[in-house]
């Protein structure tokens, strides 16, 4: 997943500082990929290449970036919250090692699981609102189809306007399955690739550039190849407009009518391009260390 563990060598504020600016510059960085990825992901055809050379020529290429401002506003704490969450729990939930020793690997594990699960309930609403954002497009505001959304705050306003506090809290269930058992995947991979890469580097921190460029990739990649089936139907309820025309009732009715009108291959599109995008993002990180 977007979030990398070197900051907890350091005190709180220099992982808020550190995390801040590694999120964003991860975040800008990797950001048309997502929007590729969640086009991808709720459309019934269409390869990476096609959704980008499609949207760049009606668009523009900075219709690329729509709805990038509301998980901006948030990365920087986003980041930090999790990385306190973890540092914490990880120690937790295995009290027989010394302060001066790493976490065990069953403590990384069950701290990013929890560190995954409570960030998911302050992420949900920003991903719902960066989603209908970013499926947004110009043919469906000349057709009238919709009128076109200003951006985060009138987005939210309209969500609140129609459908209340449920209504911007729209798929926190599969939110929270998708986020705990990633991040707890994620930090497990990730420190086991670097110690094995680098024996010794979980104690003294001294993993090279390379260590951990290959290890934060290799864990972003397999931790979102772990959740994408549940990530592809967070992006098709969540893109939705809670009204009588709804197309899904639920996360359940969401995932059965997919695969039944589109087979399983649905629950994997564009996972390619979530996977390049995890190697960007966490290159973005590590220059920002």
């Amino acid at each position: 997943m977007d979030f990398w563990p070197e900051f907890l060598t350091s005190s709180w504020g220099k992982e808020f500082v550190a995390g801040g600016f590694g999120g964003i510059a991860g975040l800008i960085s990797g950001y048309p990929l997502d929007s590729i990825r969640i086009r991808q992901q709720n459309s019934k055809s269409g390869s990476a290449f096609n959704v980008f050379r499609h949207v760049v020529a009606i668009e523009g290429p900075l219709s690329l970036y729509r709805g990038m401002a509301a998980p901006l506003a948030s990365v920087t704490f986003q980041n930090a919250m999790v990385f306190q969450i973890y540092a914490s729990l990880s120690r937790t939930f295995d009290r027989n090692i010394p302060a001066s020793e790493p976490p065990s690997y069953k403590g990384v594990a069950l701290g990013g699981t929890a560190a995954g699960a409570i960030q998911s309930l302050i992420i949900s609403p920003v991903e719902l609102v960066k989603i209908q954002l970013q499926l947004q497009s110009k043919k469906h505001q000349h057709n009238n189809q919709t009128t076109s959304l200003k951006g985060p705050i009138d987005v939210t306003r309209r969500i609140f306007r129609r459908e209340g506090w449920i209504g911007i809290h729209r798929g926190p269930t599969v939110t929270v399955l998708r986020d705990a058992h990633s991040h707890g995947l994620y930090f497990w991979v990730y420190e086991y690739t670097k110690e094995q890469l680098h024996p010794g580097c979980r104690k003294n921190g001294q993993e090279s550039f390379q260590t951990m460029l290959v290890a934060g990739g290799l864990a972003g990649a397999v931790s979102w190849i772990s959740c994408y089936p549940l990530d592809v139907v967070k992006t098709r309820h969540q893109a939705q407009s809670q009204s009588k025309s709804a197309k899904y009732s639920g996360i359940v009715d969401c995932f059965r009518r997919s695969v039944r009108e589109e087979g399983h291959g649905v629950l994997w599109r564009g996972v390619g391009t979530t996977v390049g995008r995890a190697f960007l993002v966490n290159g973005a990180y590590i220059h920002c260390l």
